[in-house]
C-alpha cells in the first residue's frame, strides 16, 4: 500500500503491519521522540482500569499497550488483525491472551467489556463508523471507550512544521530505523487525511456513544476521545 485512502483494504494494511512487527515499538519511540510513552500513560489514566474489570485493547500490536491494564489488575484481551504483530507479541508476552480480530467484525459477544480502547489504530480500519458501532456492541452498558489517535495540531504555525516533518523528515528517519519504511509513508499520509477532532467526536455520537469528549495532547498532534455506552 503506497498511498493512504479512506477505503483501505484490510489484507493490505495487515500485511504492511506484518512487515514492520519486529521493530515496530522501537521505531515508534524514535519517530515520536519518546512521546509515545507519555501518550500511552495518558491512555491508561483515561481508561482507568480496575481490578476484575475486562478491557479490550484493539490494535494492540505486540501487546505493549496492554501492559498498563494488566498492572492495574484488569483482565485484558489484546486484539489485532496483523498476524505478524501477534506472533511478535506472543514471543515477548506469551502469557497475554492475544487474539486475532477485525475491528469491523469483532469475535466477541455483546456486552462483554467494561472498557474498550484503541491507540493509533482506528484510522487504519477500513470502516471507522462500523468499528465504532462494533466497539459499542461488545461494551457493557455504562462502559467506556477511549481512543488515542494522531490528530491535527491546533496552533497553525506548529501545524505547518508538524506536517512538514510528517512528509519530509519522517520517511528518511523511517528508512534508517524501520524494516519497511514505505509503511511509514502510508502512516504519515493517513494522519493527514484523518478527520479533525470535532468530526471524530460526531462520529462517536452517531455510532451511539454518549457523553463524548476529547482533549488534545502535544498541541493536538494526538487526541484522546472518550465516550460511554448508555446504561
Amino acid at each position: 500500500m503506497n498511498r493512504a485512502s479512506l477505503d483501505k483494504q484490510p489484507h493490505e494494511v495487515a500485511s504492511m503491519f506484518d512487515a514492520v512487527a519486529a521493530n515496530y515499538d522501537v521505531t515508534n519511540d524514535v519517530l515520536s521522540f519518546g512521546q509515545d510513552r507519555r501518550w500511552r500513560k495518558q491512555v491508561a489514566r483515561a481508561v482507568d482500569a480496575r481490578p476484575g474489570q475486562k478491557v479490550l485493547d484493539l490494535a494492540a500490536g505486540t501487546g505493549t499497550s496492554s501492559l498498563p491494564f494488566v498492572e492495574a489488575g484488569a483482565y485484558v484481551v489484546p486484539c489485532d488483525f496483523s498476524q505478524g504483530m501477534l506472533r511478535e507479541g506472543k514471543k515477548r508476552h506469551p502469557w497475554l491472551p492475544l487474539t486475532a480480530g477485525d475491528g469491523t467484525k469483532l469475535p466477541f459477544r455483546d456486552d462483554v467489556f467494561d472498557a474498550v480502547t484503541i491507540s493509533f489504530g482506528l484510522r487504519n480500519i477500513a470502516d471507522t463508523s462500523a468499528a465504532l458501532r462494533e466497539m459499542l456492541r461488545v461494551t457493557k452498558p455504562g462502559g467506556r471507550i477511549v481512543i488515542c489517535e494522531f490528530s491535527h495540531a491546533t496552533w497553525a504555525p506548529f501545524r505547518t512544521v508538524y506536517e512538514e516533518y510528517l512528509m519530509r523528515a519522517l520517511p528518511p528517519v523511517a528508512r534508517a530505523v524501520s524494516s519497511n519504511p514505505d509503511a511509514y509513508v502510508y502512516l504519515a499520509e493517513s494522519i493527514q487525511s484523518w478527520p479533525e477532532q470535532p468530526e471524530l467526536a460526531r462520529m462517536l455520537q452517531d455510532a451511539g456513544w454518549g457523553k463524548v469528549a476529547w482533549r488534545n495532547l502535544s498541541g493536538g498532534v494526538v487526541a484522546l476521545h472518550r465516550g460511554f455506552k448508555p446504561a
